[in-house]
């Protein structure tokens, strides 16, 4: 159409007025909104994508949705283990193009945000995949994705720890799945600094532990100062330079252990000096760590005599099984043990390595919960081990077998697997997780803290370290 063609397009008359300005006034006052008007949505035409890009998105995003629901399909119906994984890895790829290279069509929307397509669900499709490192049954990482199914979903609002997610987190990270771990995590830091959760996860318990042995030794420091009662300061101090002293950094490891040890002494902290004692003997400050010990053990007997308290901390018993002598590290134990069962493993495994192998014996003999028992059976085989008596690690194996014929729950035979670690240098252990596993999976309903003495049976086997313990 041209603008020239007056009998479709009229131009308003224009009245000449002296000196050509009016001239001038008159155009802009007529024309100037046309023009704003029409480079407005030239702009806006340029800015916007043209509307066949998000057709041409959507309809590649279909073409590769329908390819990758074939190759699915296909997966489904063969038998051949190789070309399911093939063809499900294929599907996958097609999946995450999607969602790089056609971020704004449709399906990639729906794919982020793990909506169903139809009866597809891609969340699921995801788990499926991970299943595919059961391609060998034995693997670790097929038995740490088993263990993930033993462990109950994450309830929203965060209201308490989940030690269970908390601990998966660190065998991920230790296990070779890195890029799960901060998903994980992340939403019991946020619940943690946001006061959004109960009084329990505020007070950490495990979160700044799981940050100092998944590489986030800095966060975990950082959220550990930020409390000031001695109880939670104490054990996050304590559990950082463990898990420095594992990483190999002593200084930085004893520098910790020192600020443990100034905070406990201008706080008062007297309960949690077993802890700090354990602590700078973790770091080769032994003469220290004795010398706290041995005080610590005096005030805390002398209180108790004079009923001005209770007596004594758990952490002060596993101190004295590396520091004090028999009768008192037993007499601690015996005090101790009703309220803190876990100590009993711990302790008497540290005096089985000392040589005081007919005490441990007779004392373990006595235990009738069977899963302690078979624990604490796994801790001497420890402990003999490293004193260096075979014939005691056999003999204390037996015993254990006992238990495993009369007791096959999942946690007396997963520490068959620990015990089989320690005293054979084969893989026979993984025989004894799978059976334990399986047994698990069985019983799965009836516990729901199944997943924790797996976890950390798993990483304890495989790193040589009982971070989970």
């Amino acid at each position: 159409m041209s603008l020239c063609h007056t009998d479709r397009w009229s131009l308003p008359a224009l009245r000449p007025v002296a000196g050509g300005r009016g001239v001038a006034a008159a155009w802009s006052s007529t024309w100037a909104p046309f023009w704003v008007a029409v480079l407005a949505l030239l702009a806006l035409l340029m800015l916007s994508p043209p509307a066949h890009a998000q057709v041409d998105q959507n309809a590649q995003a279909n073409r590769q949705f329908v390819l990758a629901m074939q190759a699915i399909q296909k997966a489904d119906q063969t038998y051949d283990p190789a070309e399911q994984t093939k063809l499900l890895l294929d599907a996958d790829r097609l999946l995450t193009d999607i969602i790089t290279r056609l971020p704004e069509s449709a399906l990639a929307v729906q794919l982020v945000t793990n909506q169903f397509i139809g009866d597809f669900d891609y969340a699921q499709f995801k788990t499926k995949l991970r299943s595919l490192v059961c391609g060998d049954p034995k693997s670790s990482a097929c038995l740490l994705h088993r263990i993930e199914g033993l462990i109950p979903p994450v309830e929203y609002p965060i209201a308490t720890p989940r030690w269970d997610w908390l601990s998966f987190a660190v065998a991920s990270y230790h296990l070779g799945e890195k890029e799960r771990v901060r998903p994980i995590v992340a939403p019991f830091v946020q619940a943690m600094r946001s006061g959004s959760a109960s009084s329990d996860i505020s007070q950490d318990l495990f979160v700044g532990r799981t940050l100092a042995l998944t590489g986030d030794v800095d966060l975990s420091l950082q959220i550990t100062r930020s409390f000031a009662d001695c109880s939670t300061r104490i054990y996050n101090l304590s559990d950082i330079v463990e898990s420095l002293v594992w990483q190999g950094d002593m200084g930085r490891a004893t520098q910790i252990a020192e600020e443990a040890v100034e905070y406990a002494r201008t706080q008062g902290c007297s309960w949690e000096l077993g802890l700090v004692a354990q602590t700078l003997l973790r770091v080769g400050l032994e003469a220290r760590a004795r010398t706290l010990f041995l005080n610590t053990v005096e005030e805390q007997f002398s209180r108790f005599k004079d009923k001005r308290g209770n007596c004594c901390p758990p952490e002060l018993a596993v101190a004295a099984g590396d520091m004090g002598d028999a009768n008192l590290v037993l007499g601690l134990l015996r005090t101790v043990q009703d309220d803190s069962p876990w100590t009993i493993p711990q302790v008497l495994g540290k005096l089985e390595a000392r040589g005081e192998k007919a005490l441990t014996l007779t004392y373990a003999d006595q235990i009738q919960d069977t899963d302690l028992k078979a624990e604490t059976y796994v801790e001497l085989i420890g402990g003999a081990l490293r004193a260096k008596d075979r014939s005691q690690a056999d003999l204390l194996s037996a015993r254990l077998d006992k238990v495993v014929n009369d007791m096959r729950s999942p946690i007396v035979l997963v520490q068959r697997a620990r015990a089989d670690k320690l005293l054979f240098t084969d893989q026979r252990w993984r025989t004894s997780f799978q059976t334990a596993l399986s047994e698990a999976e069985r019983g799965a309903g009836q516990r729901r803290d199944l997943a924790v003495p797996f976890l950390a049976a798993l990483v304890e086997i495989e790193t040589g370290r009982p971070m989970l313990e």
